[in-house]
């Protein structure tokens, strides 16, 4: 056997906050060729961690999680050794990475083909998920990440067309069609549906990024130090009934903050639902919340939102990620508010 053909196939799935980069690697994951060992490193902006507990868990399947900025800048130097045991560990057929919404694909790039992995990964198809919706957006449209995002991808899709106007749908195909160097491939979908044939085009070296400097946005990270709020580093920290775990952050113009509540916290939805959905200047809310002995999902972007039942059953947790710093003690009060006495 060459040694190209012990190279793991390795791919990176990018796009903006919200677009649906988690429904697209789960769908792909649902197509996992039976028998082969597939490995997933789902990169965070805010700090508690929610994608991994929306993954399957099975045989063959390998999940690991870094939640708390982003792997191509503020994280980076936890990048080269989480990849190399996720490697060890899982050996895996595949390797597909996710970063943040906020993330720069070319660190990421940078790192997989540089020394430590050049022997070990095979990088193919960069592929970037649009929700031509984001094209409306000056805040995005503005936004150098994102731009390279799509630089960088071999492979766009444009998702969610079955809610977008048909008109943006179309400006984005005109825009994406007029890119230099062209795009593999361009296409249309609906709840992230990608052909897994398209993992396995072969990367176009000549990609660059417009503003490759956008990725060196410095993050800041506080943590609470109050009485029932412990710190990043306490990883041994158990929230208590009533007494959540709260983290906060900041970078690239977003601070996040997410709370890990006990297991025996159950909140009536009817009446936390209303205030996550109240909240202003908010990019994505993110929660798998305990309400009577079911767990629900609920996923907010912008000013849509849905939620649908999960199997996860640790423990509850909510994640914000907003364009301005809100007060967070007193939306802690609130959801505690809202808890099932």
């Amino acid at each position: 056997m060459n040694e190209l053909s012990t190279r793991i196939p390795t791919n990176i799935i990018s796009g903006f906050l919200g677009v649906g980069k988690t429904t697209t690697i789960n769908g792909l994951l649902a197509n996992k060729p039976e028998g082969e060992s597939w490995a997933v490193l789902v990169n965070e902006f805010g700090q508690v961690g929610i994608d991994q507990e929306m993954m399957p868990t099975e045989e063959g399947l390998h999940v690991k999680e870094l939640a708390g900025g982003c792997i191509c800048c503020a994280m980076g130097a936890s990048l080269t050794p989480t990849l190399k045991a996720l490697i060890e560990h899982a050996k895996p057929d595949r390797l597909i990475i996710e970063p943040t919404g906020l993330g720069h694909p070319e660190g990421i790039i940078d790192t997989l083909m540089g020394p430590s992995f050049k022997d070990k990964l095979d990088l193919r198809a960069t592929i970037c998920i649009l929700d031509p919706r984001s094209l409306e957006l000056e805040e995005v449209v503005n936004n150098e990440t994102f731009h390279d995002q799509l630089n960088l991808a071999d492979v766009v899709m444009i998702n969610k067309c079955d809610i977008a106007e048909a008109e943006l749908v179309e400006m984005a195909e005109e825009s994406l069609g007029n890119m230099f160097p062209p795009k593999q491939h361009i296409a249309r979908t609906t709840k992230g549906a990608l052909d897994p044939a398209l993992l396995d085009l072969v990367r176009n070296g000549q990609l660059k990024a417009q503003f490759p400097d956008a990725h060196q946005h410095h993050h800041d990270h506080e943590h609470s130090h109050d009485d029932h709020h412990h710190h990043e580093h306490d990883v041994e920290a158990v929230a208590e009934p009533g007494q959540p775990i709260r983290k906060t952050g900041h970078g690239s113009g977003y601070y996040s903050c997410g709370w890990i509540f006990h297991r025996e916290d159950c909140f009536e939805f009817w009446d936390l639902e209303p205030i996550l959905n109240g909240l202003e200047n908010i990019e994505r809310i993110k929660g798998v919340i305990r309400i009577g002995h079911a767990w629900v999902f609920f996923n907010r972007v912008k000013d849509e939102h849905d939620f649908d039942k999960v199997a996860y059953r640790r423990d509850s947790r909510i994640e914000i990620i907003s364009s301005k710093e809100l007060d967070w003690d007193q939306i802690e009060q609130q959801m505690l508010g809202c808890l099932q006495k």
